[in-house]
């Protein structure tokens, strides 16, 4: 079966990558139910989709990225819009699963599906209602550990012993949840003290916690440093959007004040920072791992 497998890759190089971006799409499109209906507390499962005036979505009105192109942004039924996001979430799934196919080994690749779909999730959800559950914070942490046991190569273990390389992985999964939760929450805890409120919530010490989960702990620290650094760019670029648009809020995170009400973009509003987290955590696992992981090395031998 392998031999086979290997053969089709080796024939048809393009055969995979195409199947691995519809699989991606299509789970985006199920991400788009769950960004939706998990904060509103409603089952993912049923009812099926359907347009906001209430008629059920036809299979056929329900393709990934194609129907919202042939609708054009439009229900049938209705003529309603459909928000821009919907397509926007496929089209991210679909290219995250594909960058996880041709930059991992096939079985770390599977787990980078579950991660970065559960990060999509985290992301869209903090953006709308500024929490991000616990099924993509505590529930992650927990695939990301027996994930990181049953398939060691995911934290690069390929000693050829199995046992060894699962304990190895899973101790690496461990020690990354723990470490970036606790650093996050020790930020926490010192930047509560020194601005005397609160200044960031306990969803992202658990968010933190399972991108350790899935990258280690040099991934969990890069997702810290490095999301305040996306976090500067986006908010810094989405405010100078603003003094040239002269439009409030363009293209700038959702903000409130501290008591929960909507706020334009500025200083001692409360933005969600688990977007940030995310993406740094993407980026390091596709992209960054080996020249992140060489620098942590090389500073470790300098201590």
């Amino acid at each position: 079966m392998l031999s086979t497998l290997a053969d089709v890759d080796a024939l048809h190089p393009f055969f995979f990558p195409t199947v691995v971006f519809i699989l991606g799409a299509a789970i985006g499109s199920f991400l788009n139910v769950v960004i939706y209906r998990v904060p509103a507390g409603k089952s993912i499962v049923r009812p099926g989709s359907t347009c906001a005036c209430g008629t059920p979505i036809a299979w056929y009105d329900n393709i990934p990225v194609l129907s919202w192109i042939i609708l054009r942004g439009k229900a049938r039924c209705c003529g309603r819009p459909f928000s821009f996001r919907y397509p926007f979430v496929e089209l991210l799934t679909a290219s995250l699963f594909l960058a996880c196919w041709l930059r991992m080994p096939h079985g770390a690749a599977v787990c980078g599906w579950v991660f970065l779909g559960s990060l999509v999730c985290g992301t869209f959800i903090d953006l709308d209602h500024m929490i991000i559950p616990d099924a993509f914070t505590i529930g992650l942490a927990i695939e990301g550990l027996l994930l990181s046991a049953l398939i060691p190569g995911l934290h690069g273990q390929h000693s050829g012993f199995y046992v060894a390389d699962s304990i190895r992985s899973g101790s690496a999964s461990l020690v990354g949840l723990v470490a970036g939760s606790g650093v996050v929450l020790w930020i926490a805890l010192i930047a509560e003290a020194a601005l005397k409120k609160e200044a960031m919530g306990f969803g992202d010490v658990k968010f933190v916690g399972a991108i350790g989960a899935f990258c280690g702990w040099h991934g969990a620290v890069f997702s810290i440093f490095g999301g305040a650094a996306v976090g500067t760019l986006w908010i810094g670029t989405a405010l100078l959007w603003q003094k040239v648009a002269g439009k409030p809020g363009s293209g700038a995170p959702r903000a409130e004040t501290p008591d929960g009400q909507p706020a334009d973009m500025g200083l001692g509003v409360h933005v969600p920072f688990g977007p940030m987290l995310a993406i740094a955590g993407a980026l390091y696992l596709l992209f960054l791992r080996g020249w992140v992981d060489a620098w942590f090395e090389q500073l470790t031998s300098i201590l």
